[in-house]
């Protein structure tokens, strides 16, 4: 299961930081990636890092802005969302390698 958490309303230019709990399986294991919805459109992969840690990729929408990271000791993952923009509005998921991921939660980017 993962649980996603953090979300919510933030003026540009605003920050947020998004958190996933895991349980019922070995968090270390796997390769771990944030995805987004926005309104209207589709799925799109954010961010990933690797089971580690030590790898970590991003869209090019979002490099420089956010940051992905993981504490394996405590099943967390996060992103640290910085200079948000009202296009960064969207249900953010995450999600393991396999493709399960959580119910998502909602970043809305408003003035």
């Amino acid at each position: 299961q993962m649980v996603e958490s953090g979300g919510g309303l933030v003026q540009p230019g605003g920050s947020l930081r998004l958190s996933c709990a895991a349980s019922g399986f070995t968090f270390s294991n796997y390769a771990m990636s944030w995805f987004c919805q926005a309104p209207g459109k589709g799925l799109e992969r954010v961010s990933s890092i690797n089971g580690g840690g030590g790898i970590t990729s991003y869209a090019d929408f979002v490099k420089g802005r956010f940051t992905i990271s993981r504490d394996n000791a405590k099943n967390t993952l996060y992103l640290q969302m910085n200079s948000l923009k009202f296009e960064d509005t969207a249900v953010y998921y995450c999600a393991r390698n396999d493709g399960k991921r959580g119910q998502g939660t909602l970043v809305t980017v408003s003035s």
